[in-house]
């Protein structure tokens, strides 16, 4: 039986060392040692994923309810400030807390029972929910040592801070089955999950977004395909830039500004899935309904929907989020807030998967499916010439638009990788990054958390580095909310900085990026501003130091 605390053991060794190949080879070796049901678990728990991809959100546990169970349990309360302040980061804090029962439980916690409490919690819905959640989670944390109850809060807040990446933990799946690691990148890009990666390969070793799609990519009749993670675009400057990148065979569309989803069509249904892979069906019925003829074709489309106005003219991206996971008064929303679907991509069509086919060939058949159901495609140019697409993109951004979407007519669709098959090119420029802080605000904004810290991924370690903070771009009420939802991500606060869960992704306007020896990153944003508040990405989806670096090196080419 694979021990929680061996796990905890693991993680702490992995914080320890410097080589990448060293911790591929550690981690691998500790999941090689586990049945397959426990191995699963591992890799999620090591990247930080309590749960299944698509299921976190259902814990509802923050860092700060941890801290007060903790100190409950502990009579710990009082000497907050000095563990915080002797503590490497909450994890630690939590380890230093428990440490002060005056007897400390023998590590008995298996590695699939914690899997199993953290699903329980999950699963409290209803009556006094939150009450019963936290009452589980005392529980649990009141069996762990000091070292477990570390890593169980680190996993919840989803902060390991050991270097273990999921991009690490692919390598590692590899060196624990002995297959190349490309071949385990492709699974985890068709899965999404690095458990059900773990568990495939382990077991038929097969590849597929189901629980048996084989390598041609077709799943049995019964199988309902899982949602696959979103195709990312890399950011370019300008039409001409990327011209020069994806060379002269490209298309250009209509940048929406809207909510993406991605919507699977079988004989069981319609479902509908967010860009951070959570099912949101029942809340958008419209779209249910305008899919709802593909239903015979074994159909997923990628696409996007926009809240519109009375005479059918785009609304601003929040009155999107007003609609996603609500699941009461759903009519009465719906007719206060209708939704204009746009589909631009095929990712599947009669239970085959098309990712490997040229988007040149998914859009042909996809235009001519929408065609027949009545679906809607954006606007969309194949230019013969700079001169046309600079025409075309700047008619679109006259319209109001913000911006084009450059698409290699050749490219393949790469579920959660950002290649550079597709680029966004924006009218103004803005980069999707985490809050991981919040300094309390003084005069008119004093009481609120009014300074954020923001947060990009460095793409090497998988490490959120800080670039800049903004108190800008928000309206006092969503001052108020902000500082509320902040609240409740509260890990630490120390000399009125409070440190949160990097869970609010926010896209963030700047006038350039700077050198800056104040930052770990080495870079910081000026002028930055929040320009939305984005709801439907997750934290591994801001954007990278990869991409700062290349938008800091485009500044410095002047136009001619």
């Amino acid at each position: 039986m694979g021990t929680f605390h061996d796990l905890a053991l693991v993680c702490q060794s992995l914080g320890q060392t410097g080589s990448r190949l060293q911790m591929a080879q550690m981690a691998g070796e500790f999941l090689a040692h586990l049945d397959t049901g426990e191995a699963e678990i591992a890799a999620r728990f090591m990247v930080g994923r309590a749960l299944p991809q698509g299921d976190e959100g259902k814990l509802d546990v923050s860092g700060r309810a941890i801290w007060k169970i903790a100190a409950e349990m502990t009579g710990g309360a009082d000497q907050g400030e000095e563990i915080f302040a002797a503590a490497a980061d909450f994890g630690e804090a939590i380890e230093m807390l428990l440490k002060l029962r005056p007897i400390e439980p023998e590590p008995t916690l298996s590695i699939r029972e914690v899997s199993d409490r953290f699903a329980e919690i999950a699963a409290i819905e209803g009556r006094h929910a939150r009450k019963r959640k936290l009452e589980a989670m005392r529980e649990l944390l009141a069996r762990a040592s000091a070292l477990e109850g570390k890593y169980l809060a680190k996993i919840l807040i989803r902060e390991m801070r050991h270097g273990m990446s999921e991009g690490l933990m692919i390598e590692a799946i590899a060196a624990m089955a002995a297959r190349p690691a490309a071949e385990v990148r492709r699974m985890h890009m068709l899965e999404g999950d690095l458990g059900r990666v773990v568990r495939a390969i382990r077991s038929a070793g097969t590849i597929g977004t189901a629980e048996a799609i084989d390598a041609s990519g077709r799943p049995p009749a019964a199988a309902r395909p899982r949602p696959l993670k979103p195709m990312l675009a890399a950011p370019a400057g300008d039409v001409a830039e990327a011209l020069a990148i994806l060379g002269p065979a490209i298309a250009l569309e209509q940048k929406l500004d809207g909510a993406r989803v991605q919507i699977h069509c079988d004989p069981g249904g319609v479902r509908i899935f967010s860009r951070r892979l959570n099912e949101i069906t029942q809340s958008l019925p419209e779209v249910v309904e305008a899919a709802g003829s593909l239903n015979s074709r074994g159909a997923i489309l990628d696409g996007e929907v926009i809240a519109i106005d009375a005479d059918g003219r785009p609304l601003a991206f929040q009155e999107v989020m007003r609609r996603f996971g609500r699941v009461r008064d759903v009519e009465r929303l719906r007719a206060e807030q209708p939704l204009r679907l746009f589909v631009f991509d095929l990712i599947a069509l009669d239970g085959e998967l098309l990712i490997d086919r040229p988007y040149r060939e998914r859009f042909a058949t996809l235009a001519a499916i929408a065609a027949e159901a009545g679906l809607e495609l954006p606007d969309r140019s194949l230019p013969a010439s700079l001169a046309e697409a600079e025409a075309f993109y700047a008619g679109l951004i006259e319209a109001g638009g913000e911006g084009v979407m450059a698409k290699a007519l050749e490219s393949r669709y790469t579920p959660g990788v950002r290649g550079r098959g597709w680029l966004k090119i924006k009218h103004a420029r803005t980069l999707d990054l985490v809050i991981v802080a919040a300094d309390w605000g003084y005069g008119r904004r004093k009481g609120w958390l009014s300074n954020y810290h923001l947060a990009a991924r460095d793409e090497s370690s998988g490490n959120l580095l800080e670039v800049g903070k903004t108190f800008k771009g928000l309206t006092d009420e969503e001052f108020r909310a902000m500082t509320e939802r902040l609240g409740a991500l509260k890990t630490d606060e120390r000399g009125g900085t409070v440190f949160v869960r990097p869970e609010v992704v926010v896209e963030v306007a700047y006038s350039d990026i700077q050198r800056s020896p104040r930052y770990q990153s080495g870079m910081a944003l000026r002028f930055a501003r929040i320009v939305r508040i984005r709801d439907d990405k997750d934290p591994e989806q801001v954007d990278t130091l990869g991409a700062l670096r290349t938008e800091f090196d485009r500044q410095l080419v002047k136009p001619r």
